[in-house]
């Protein structure tokens, strides 16, 4: 096993955490009122500004985290991983997502070849095959243009088209290039989705995207093999290749399914499932449901967050500094959480997405050893929740105003995508919207004091239930719209933002073998399901509990019916 310092050992790791005492002696009362220091954590980028004034931190802080990025070799490990250098070692890969929405005459390699032009022939290949879907000119097995699409798929292959289609579902140009299409996805192996995803659609006017890199994840091919039975059923078996097609890098499999391999879009193993969105794991769907010139500015909304990571200076890089302040709050002041609160209804698959993914703090970053698999001596990775505002604000809001402390991250919207002013009202629906986008980073920074409430003439007993202590921190990141250009700037921050966590605290954020785990124990469980319901073999090679609660299972279950189209599920 390789060794190397973790980065707890070097001196400014040690004088952070000797810093902490001087912080917790601080208020962001106190902190809030230095006009200067506030200017100094402000931060404008193409249209987006970043105010991390309401961290528990002050100059001195930033300029030890940065130095911490020095120890950390951070800029040096941003260029590996845009130079196409294998940081992913446990699985020997390069990490190229970037490369994905590189514009057409970059130069960026792996293994001493530019991918660039590669990813470039599949967009062409794209937006060539979806004009023609979208124009009418491909056609279904009984002549009918294609309207409706589900994509199949899992994990990131799910979550980040998901989320870019939800945020793109309510902005104007991108309903127009809409108008007339669905786009469903379909991810849970639980047959209530499957049912979900194909109620009110009709065959003939259907197109499958089955997304999967081997042609072999478990859910989503058992989830094809349903919609091709759906398909096949109505139309024939013929009409499979009319009717679906795939993302994938498996030729062979995708042809054994009864898919034309000349209608499967590749990528690549540097392409890393939750940061997928951008290949043609996102790229496909999105463009079959908007066209590709709307997918088009999302991927050069991505791009210039790649430029900015890669050459802004560290004080003034937004996923830089949103990494080490993650950095700070989890492993220095020990708030293992991030609330992630869009003030954006469109956004609202925005923060499941962060949890898996791409993002992906909690799939990327939840990791217990260093790179080399050293054991970390302390804490990495955080939980990450969210939900717009303000309907979190009815929720969980109370916790973080009274409960435990939690970093938040507001996200606002300059413009709404769909405004609406009523006559007589103070304000519009935004206006009243950002009101509380700009009113809560104060009320969990200021708090309320019992003083205040005596000044207010609370009753005594009352006090202690409307104290707050204030004290927590939260970071405001304003876009100026939520286009398709805005959306992919938001997911890149992101992505980075996790990158530079993993890159500071020593840890592969590219790797899941965790997931991996749970795939092989479910294998075992599968296999054991079948040879019980086909032989009658008793469950066996399991602990007590899951033997119990296996037989339990199998006792309640109905007889397989011999005609599978009865298992096709109906809503």
């Amino acid at each position: 096993m390789a060794s190397s310092t973790l980065i707890c050992e070097t001196q400014p790791w040690k004088t952070l955490k000797a810093h902490v005492e001087d912080i917790k002696k601080t208020h962001l009362r106190d902190l809030m009122s230095d006009s200067e220091r506030c200017k100094s954590m402000m931060v404008e980028f193409d249209g987006l500004f970043l105010d991390y004034s309401r961290q528990c931190a002050n100059q001195d802080t930033m300029g030890k985290l940065l130095g911490l990025a020095e120890a950390a070799h951070l800029k040096e490990k941003i260029n590996k991983m845009f130079s196409g250098e294998r940081i992913n070692i446990t699985e020997n890969r390069s990490v190229l997502h970037v490369a994905l929405r590189a514009p057409r005459d970059a130069v960026i390699n792996s293994d001493g070849k530019n991918v660039v032009p590669e990813v470039w022939k599949v967009l062409d290949k794209i937006n060539e095959f979806c004009e023609r879907v979208r124009s009418g000119s491909w056609v279904g097995a009984t002549g009918k243009a294609l309207k409706d699409v589900v994509s199949v798929g899992i994990g990131g292959s799910f979550l980040g088209p998901l989320f870019v289609h939800t945020a793109l579902q309510t902005d104007p140009e991108a309903v127009a290039c809409a108008k007339g299409r669905q786009l469903r996805f379909l991810a849970n192996v639980d047959p209530i989705d499957v049912a979900k995803s194909i109620t009110g659609l009709n065959p003939e006017t259907t197109l499958v995207v089955v997304v999967s890199k081997t042609f072999t994840t478990a859910e989503t091919m058992l989830n094809a093999r349903t919609l091709r039975e759906w398909i096949s059923a109505a139309l024939g078996p013929q009409a499979v290749a009319k009717h679906m097609v795939a993302v994938s890098t498996n030729l062979t499999l995708v042809e054994n399914f009864g898919i034309d391999p000349n209608n499967a879009f590749a990528f690549w193993d540097w392409v890393g499932g939750r940061y997928s969105v951008c290949s043609a794991v996102g790229v496909l769907p999105l463009s079959l449901q908007y066209g590709f010139p709307v997918v088009e500015k999302f991927l050069k909304g991505a791009s210039s967050i790649d430029q900015h990571f890669a050459s802004a200076p560290f004080e003034k890089n937004i996923p830089v500094l949103l990494g080490l302040l993650s950095v700070w709050n989890v492993s220095f002041l020990g708030y293992p959480a991030r609330a992630i609160l869009p003030y954006s209804q469109a956004l609202e698959k925005f923060a499941p997405h962060i949890q898996q993914a791409c993002i992906v703090s909690m799939e990327s970053n939840g990791k217990g050893v260093s790179i080399d698999g050293v054991p970390l001596p302390f804490e990495a990775g955080e939980i990450d929740f969210g939900e717009p505002g303000t309907n979190g604000q009815h929720s969980f809001y109370q916790l973080i105003h009274q409960g435990r402390i939690i970093p938040c991250d507001f996200i606002g919207v300059v413009k709404s995508q769909q405004p609406v002013y009523l006559k007589g009202e103070m304000v519009s629906n935004h206006d009243e919207l950002m009101s509380n986008f700009f009113a809560q980073p104060d009320a969990l920074a200021y708090g309320k004091t019992s003083e205040q409430l005596l000044s207010e003439k609370v009753p005594q007993h009352l006090i202690p239930h409307k104290t707050f202590s204030g004290n927590r921190p939260s970071l405001s990141l304003l876009l100026p719209y939520l286009n398709a250009y805005n959306v992919g700037q938001l997911l890149a921050i992101y992505e980075h933002r996790v990158a530079v966590e993993g890159f500071i605290w020593g840890i592969n954020s590219f790797d899941q073998w965790g997931v991996e785990l749970g795939k092989s124990l479910a294998s075992q469980v599968r296999k054991q399901l079948n040879n019980s319901r086909t032989s009658g073999e008793p469950i066996e090679g399991f602990n007590y509990s899951t033997t119990t609660m296996l037989t339990k299972y199998l006792e309640g279950k109905s007889p397989v019916p011999s005609d599978p189209i009865t298992l096709l599920p109906k809503i």
